[in-house]
């Protein structure tokens, strides 16, 4: 991975379809053979490909215009032209295809493996079709029909069973590291994640996909820090871990200013299911403040962590499990009774797509 990416934008175009042709045969003693022209072929698609392989959209940014082979015109002796190549353009799983200019989601690639966007133009007929009783020597063909063109917002949503949120210097690298192979940057210092970091965690015959986001800090929604740009990366979770500093003397007031900051970016993100895990219980003074924080919000679950202790570890993953289980027993209640829908997503109208390629 040379670069992380999660938004870009492609002009793309599917192929014209090739021309028919005006041919007449003429052979050796077949004087007048009538018309012979040959049809022409299909211009080639445009198709997304879903590769599981793929964690970004950095390589959508080295090329970003992909335009499909056009038709092959039509021959005589009634040859038909070659249909256009399709052009394929690979994109990791979670992407969203939208349009451009209003920011209308046309596509959620998530459990698709192949999509046609852009057809290709149809090929014309050649002057064979059209030959009559009354005209036998048509000299016209139909000509092909152009391809679709269109600039599109390509935007990555990782797909993740439980997201971690909490301020910079949280813990929430460090747990992701305890429960998966990730092995994300931890350090001493604020923003040691800038991108979103997944990570596998496999308990028994659980497998949970698991999301750390860049840290939010109070007036992300309006730019502190690293903003909220990566927030969209939490919008498909099941449920969201909220981590906790209780070393740090805002310990009672983060859950609330992590709150307000989700609520600034989509409040169907708080409507997920939630737990909170008060970390660094290895601290003096940490044991009264979990408490405290218990008591506050003895309407949720809140949990203790030390990840280099080992402390509570079991209690988080058990919480975790919960979390997924409950989420699969309510999906698939409601497939036994009928269609609920599908994954909605807000449209990013603030996403910047420039008009001119020479801005970039």
């Amino acid at each position: 991975m040379f670069g992380f990416s999660d938004e870009t934008y492609l002009d793309v175009a599917s192929g014209n379809g090739g021309n028919g042709c005006v041919s007449f045969r003429r052979e050796k003693y077949i004087p007048k053979g009538g018309p012979d022209g040959g049809d022409g072929g299909r211009g080639g698609d445009v198709v997304f490909v879903v590769k599981q392989n793929l964690r970004t959209l950095a390589h959508l940014k080295l090329v970003r215009t992909y335009r499909a082979e056009n038709g092959k015109n039509g021959m005589g002796d009634r040859c038909y032209g070659r249909d256009g190549t399709d052009i394929e353009i690979p994109v990791p799983p979670g992407t969203v295809i939208k349009d451009a200019q209003t920011g209308e989601i046309l596509k959620d690639l998530t459990d698709v493996d192949r999509w046609v966007f852009l057809k290709g133009g149809r090929g014309g007929q050649g002057n064979y079709h059209f030959r009559t009783a009354t005209r036998q020597a048509p000299r016209f063909a139909q000509p092909g029909e152009k391809g679709e063109e269109m600039r599109i917002g390509v935007e990555l949503l990782v797909i993740a069973d439980i997201g971690f949120v909490g301020f910079p210097n949280a813990g929430k690298s460090s747990l992701l590291n305890m429960l998966t192979n990730a092995r994300t940057k931890v350090a001493g210092y604020p923003f040691t994640t800038k991108i979103p970091q997944l990570g596998m965690f496999r308990y028994g015959e659980h497998d949970i996909v698991l999301a750390d986001i860049p840290g939010l800090i109070e007036g992300a929604s309006e730019g502190a820090g690293m903003g909220i740009k990566f927030l969209r990366h939490i919008s498909r979770t099941t449920g969201l871990a909220f981590l906790i500093d209780l070393s740090d003397d805002r310990y009672l007031e983060a859950y609330d200013i992590l709150c307000k900051e989700l609520e600034s970016f989509e409040p169907e993100l708080l409507k997920k299911a939630q737990v909170i895990i008060g970390t660094k219980t290895d601290e003096p003074g940490t044991a009264e403040r979990l408490e405290a924080l218990k008591q506050k919000y003895s309407d949720k679950q809140v949990l203790g962590l030390c990840v280099y202790l080992d402390q509570g570890v079991d209690e988080v993953k058990q919480a975790f499990i919960r979390m997924v289980s409950d989420q699969e027993a309510a999906a698939k209640k409601g497939e036994d009774e009928g269609p609920q829908g599908g994954f909605t997503s807000a449209p990013d109208l603030d996403a910047y797509y420039p008009e001119d390629m020479s801005e970039i």
